[in-house]
């Protein structure tokens, strides 16, 4: 007796076909990747380790383009928080999707047309509506009629402003300046030229978040609580 087992007939209908069991889209596609990969690293001198490096560098500038930047400081008009040489991490995204620079916060921005054909940072000390005055009875900044104490951050030794100053901030400009006020160019030397010292939100290039050189530097740039209480301005906003 033939003891073979045999396939019944839904044995054999349960069988895949020849064509399904030679068809692996996935598994074709994989291979060609991996053709694709092969081809380049062998094309490149240096092979694969010169393929991660080319993967690495166009992502470090995708980061940089579109995410965050390093800028330097150039001089000492920020001081003491941000000292020359020290290299800030910008944040590119914090204005993204809808958000908008607040008081307090320190921006870097294209002074072209404004300030000079560079990027500068500064200080966000109105937005859109805001009314900026110089100076109450004590000598400290008013914003919308609330005095600022910025002894947090103003550099040691200077006053808030030697400049005398009543302006209200169009709607979609900031006005700006910097923490080491007797050595800082901003919108109180440009009050009388085009613009009147503002600074077009579009302009702005990212937030300063971080201070990432040197070592010894490192922080993080926090948001001051000076501009917690200003009531929002009454101003015109565009």
């Amino acid at each position: 007796m033939d003891t073979e087992a045999q396939p019944t007939e839904r044995d054999r209908s349960s069988r895949p076909s020849d064509s399904e069991e030679t068809s692996d889209p996935e598994g074709q596609e994989g291979r060609s990747r991996f053709a694709l990969v092969s081809r380049l690293a062998h094309w490149l001198p240096g092979g694969r380790i010169s393929l991660t490096l080319l993967v690495l560098l166009v992502f470090a500038l995708l980061l940089n383009r579109f995410v965050a930047q390093p800028f330097q400081i150039p001089s000492g008009s920020m001081e003491s928080g941000l000292r020359v040489g020290d290299r800030v991490l910008v944040n590119k995204l914090a204005y993204r999707f809808g958000a908008e620079p607040r008081r307090g916060d320190v921006v870097v921005f294209d002074g072209t047309g404004y300030f000079g054909d560079a990027d500068y940072i500064k200080r966000v000390v109105g937005v859109g509506g805001d009314r900026v005055v110089c100076c109450d009875r004590e000598g400290r900044i008013q914003v919308n009629g609330r005095s600022v104490d910025e002894s947090t951050y103003l550099y040691p030794g200077d006053v808030p402003s030697t400049v005398r100053f009543d302006v209200v901030v169009p709607g979609g400009t900031l006005f700006v300046l910097g923490d080491h006020r007797s050595e800082s160019s901003d919108s109180r030397d440009r009050l009388g030229s085009p613009g009147g010292g503002m600074i077009p939100v579009d302009d702005v290039i990212g937030r300063a978040d971080w201070i990432v050189w040197p070592s010894a530097h490192w922080t993080r740039l926090e948001r001051p609580d000076a501009y917690a209480r200003v009531p929002a301005g009454k101003g015109p906003h565009g």
